[in-house]
């Protein structure tokens, strides 16, 4: 599996939290961790294709799911989806009519505060509802229509959206969107889609075999800062590899927080690692999730194929943890107060001795994990199916939400089949 990671998982989405009313934050003050019994949610409908939930985001009472599928089942009926579509956030989690029909991959999708009148959205495609778009657009959430007053123009793949302070942060491969100059990160404003001078980061740089890209982003639950993650060697004219932190303040600008651990490569073909990252509820730690398979110093032997917790002090920090998987890939993280969640295709937990194999002191822990935020010990092992791999998790109010795929026909989820793409874990 290890020469599939490239494009088993484009994006380990983690926007780590979503408020029930929109997409700023959740504030994690549940002291228990999430029930190992999934709710009944629409899911992946098999159709003989590998297809792909990538991202999973609440504006409101609704769930909006987006990414690569043509049908999702909700009980006995099929519905025809094309990349995006939406449901009840509560039970019993009722498929909407909205339907933009996005003939690409979609990556990510925001909203601009509590107005879930509209959705930005983000990927690779060039229609939407019909009307010719390039990689993003803004959708009507009711009728699925394009609004034409937002610019839809990205030169390149848009790989992730996420609104903060009134500015929409555009991430991805793009080198202009609707005429601007900033090149693979830019904030546009919500109203024009134009650059709107919020941040000008000159990221520049490569390693490895892959091109420069900003691939995920977090927004802290307090709002003040910033991860994000990708394929770069220097922002804000600061040296920075696999991640970066944004003070999101008048304007945004890049922290002091950083380590030396995030400029050690992983195997070549690997070299962007640091897929995925959450915060702690109360903006203390950063978790970040990892592929890369192993250095050239030996497997288990640096931040490759690992969880692991670095404190968010600004300078540059060592890990306060690591748990290996044992050269298998980690593709997204969340967090709320009791418990770090980890989740890709990987087998399992504390394999520092083990690389393909189980090692001494390994746990089984297929699929997800569970992790203590205190020193990074198993305390939630639910497992589910590998598939693709879990490519993002959302911690709202009413529990984990899991974006997968349905590789060899994945469904299952806590023990439970019927979780094709989403596995919906609440709090007991």
């Amino acid at each position: 599996m290890q020469g599939q990671k490239w494009w088993l998982a484009r994006r380990a989405g983690v926007i780590a939290a979503a408020a029930a009313v929109s997409v700023a934050g959740f504030a994690g003050s549940a002291a228990a961790s999430v029930s190992a019994s999934p709710a009944a949610t629409p899911q992946l409908n098999p159709t003989g294709t590998i297809e792909q939930v990538r991202q999973l985001v609440q504006c409101g009472t609704t769930m909006y799911a987006v990414g690569s599928f043509t049908s999702i089942k909700y009980k006995s009926t099929v519905f025809a989806r094309n990349n995006a579509f939406s449901f009840s956030a509560v039970s019993p989690y009722a498929m909407t009519t909205w339907n933009p029909n996005v003939n690409g991959v979609v990556n990510s999708i925001a909203f601009n505060g509590s107005n879930c009148a509209d959705a930005y959205i983000g990927g690779k495609f060039t229609s939407v509802d019909g009307t010719k778009v390039s990689n993003i657009a803004e959708v009507d959430t009711t009728t699925g229509a394009v609004v034409s007053t937002f610019g839809h123009t990205a030169n390149g793949e848009v790989q992730t959206l996420a609104v903060s302070k009134g500015h929409l942060l555009t991430g991805g491969f793009f080198t202009s969107i609707n005429g601007g100059t900033n090149k693979y990160m830019v904030s546009l404003s919500p109203s024009t889609g134009q650059d709107d001078g919020y941040l000008s980061l000159s990221i520049s740089g490569t390693y490895g075999n892959g091109a420069t890209q900003v691939y995920n982003q977090q927004i802290s639950p307090d709002g003040m800062h910033e991860l994000a993650e990708g394929t770069f060697t220097m922002v804000g004219g600061q040296p920075r590899q696999q991640i970066f932190m944004l003070s999101l303040g008048t304007a945004a600008t890049v922290t002091a927080w950083t380590s030396p651990e995030f400029f050690v490569a992983c195997t070549h073909s690997e070299s962007f690692y640091v897929r995925a990252a959450s915060w702690s509820p109360d903006d203390s730690t950063v978790y970040t999730a990892t592929t890369g398979f192993e250095p050239a110093s030996g497997p288990n032997t640096a931040l490759c194929d690992s969880a692991a917790a670095f404190p968010a002090t600004q300078g540059s920090v060592p890990h306060k943890w690591i748990n290996y998987t044992g050269c298998d890939s980690l593709y997204s993280t969340a967090a709320d107060a009791s418990t770090a969640y980890f989740g890709g295709h990987e087998r399992w937990a504390d394999n520092g001795h083990g690389c393909n194999v189980a090692g001494p002191g390994a746990i089984p822990a297929q699929g997800m994990v569970g992790l203590s935020p205190a020193d990074g010990s198993v305390i939630f092992n639910p497992t589910r199916a590998r598939g693709l791999g879990a490519d993002d998790m959302l911690v709202t109010s009413a529990g984990l939400w899991i974006a997968s795929d349905n590789m060899n026909n994945s469904s299952q989820c806590a023990g439970k089949s019927g979780h094709a793409g989403i596995c919906f874990l609440p709090y007991s």
